[in-house]
């Protein structure tokens, strides 16, 4: 099984922070280093010192780190127009050797977008601009070289794109969607994505997901879209530690009010973390986003890297 770190940083990181986080999930042989894509902390603290824009962040640590994979779990599709989004993934990927993933969603904290002036369509207009992003930036990206885009879409207008950069990944940086979604979210990760994923939930909760993006999947020709078999990869949140007092100290935050949805966290010890993972293995996940709540607790990262890593098998 894969297994990457999520963080969130608007909840309060520098770019300094997140920098040796990241060095030290790759010197531990972490999979990835994933980042959230938001400019507003969730509950009532501000999230000081503020906001790190997350594709600039996973630039410089493209050029800071060498082997671990970076991406976002997940970008907003209000935050970024999708040529542009489509020109910042392919020069991150290319900054880092073909190491960029873009996980995308449709925006749901309307919060931050009230606080920084964006604008924050209804829930429906909101994700068929997902689709048609989903559109543009594999499309523009699968676009032979010399050769020029168009798209005509409901919301997007694309005239003689030169479709450049090209990212190093082929046909593009691996896409994520995922969510608890019934029937948009299947279907988009279906015809786009390489990675479907079930955020923060449980394992019978994942199961029901994977069963409906597979559905979705029977329904559309991946292969002729330049897809593989779907990746199915699940987010776990955790508070491990050496002793019950440690957990519990680190599940502090997970206490806090806020807009996020229930979620299903480890609390424990190592071990407990082992088993859970080992659950989401037999529903079919080969990749792991483990969220840990404070990026500056390096020895959360370090205990995770020691006791649970050299228990888990390495993906085929």
């Amino acid at each position: 099984m894969r297994v990457s770190i999520f963080v969130e940083p608007h909840r309060g990181a520098t770019y300094d922070d997140q920098l040796r986080m990241a060095r030290l999930a790759e010197e531990s042989g972490f999979d990835g280093w994933f980042r959230a894509d938001h400019y507003q902390a969730m509950g009532a603290d501000l999230g000081e010192p503020g906001p790190t824009d997350a594709w600039i962040t996973l630039a410089g640590l493209a050029r800071e780190t060498s082997t671990i994979r970076l991406g976002t779990l997940v970008t907003s599709s209000t935050f970024r127009l999708p040529g542009q989004l489509a020109v910042i993934v392919a020069q991150v990927d290319q900054m880092s050797g073909g190491r960029a993933e873009l996980g995308i969603g449709a925006g749901w904290y309307e919060r931050e977008h009230l606080s920084y002036g964006i604008p924050f369509p209804p829930v429906g207009e909101r994700f068929s601009r997902l689709a048609e992003q989903l559109a543009v930036v594999t499309g523009l990206w699968g676009t032979p070289l010399g050769e020029r885009f168009n798209h005509q879409g409901e919301h997007y207008r694309l005239i003689d794109a030169p479709a450049l950069p090209k990212p190093v990944q082929v046909p593009g940086p691996p896409i994520i969607v995922g969510g608890k979604g019934l029937k948009r979210t299947p279907a988009l990760a279906a015809r786009y994505a390489t990675e479907f994923n079930m955020p923060f939930k449980s394992v019978k909760e994942t199961a029901e997901a994977y069963e409906r993006v597979h559905a979705a999947c029977h329904k559309v020709d991946r292969a002729a879209n330049g897809l593989g078999p779907l990746r199915l990869s699940a987010g776990v949140v955790v508070a491990i530690g050496r002793n019950e007092a440690e957990a519990r100290r680190r599940a502090v935050p997970l206490h806090e009010k806020s807009a996020l949805p229930p979620e299903d966290p480890v609390v424990g010890s190592p071990n407990q973390l082992v088993e859970r993972l080992g659950e989401f293995a037999e529903i079919g996940t080969s990749r792991v986003h483990l969220r840990l709540t404070e990026i500056r607790d390096l020895d959360h990262l370090e205990l995770i890297a020691t006791e649970v890593l050299p228990q888990l098998a390495s993906p085929a």
